[in-house]
């Protein structure tokens, strides 16, 4: 079945830096589209950043466009997210999945930017 593991997070101060990184299994990762999600309490999970299948058409919401990388290792099954410029309403847990298949939920990775 579908794993997914993530990591990277950490309390960082404003403008600081942090890689994230997603371990994928279960399902041929390289010909999947993936995204970043981030979900913060009471509100619904929202579309970060997504990426294509060989790692082309990388977009992102305006929220991060321009302080977000999002990048993937075929090879690796992983998918990363270069975060930095961050600002404290980054703050959230960040998960990877399938851009248009979503399935199988990780427990994500905390990102708390606060001085």
């Amino acid at each position: 079945q579908v794993q997914l593991v993530e990591s990277g997070g950490g309390l960082v101060q404003p403008g600081g830096s942090l890689r994230l990184s997603c371990i994928a299994s279960g399902f041929s990762f390289s010909d999947y589209a993936m995204s970043w999600y981030r979900q913060v309490p009471g509100k619904e999970r929202e579309l970060v950043a997504a990426i294509g299948s060989k790692g082309g058409n990388p977009n992102y919401v305006d929220a991060v466009k321009g302080r977000s990388t999002i990048s993937r290792d075929n090879d690796k099954n992983t998918v990363y997210l270069q975060m930095s410029s961050l600002k404290p309403e980054d703050t959230g847990v960040y998960f990877c999945n399938r851009r248009f298949t979503p399935q199988g939920w990780g427990q994500g990775t905390q990102v708390i930017v606060s001085s």
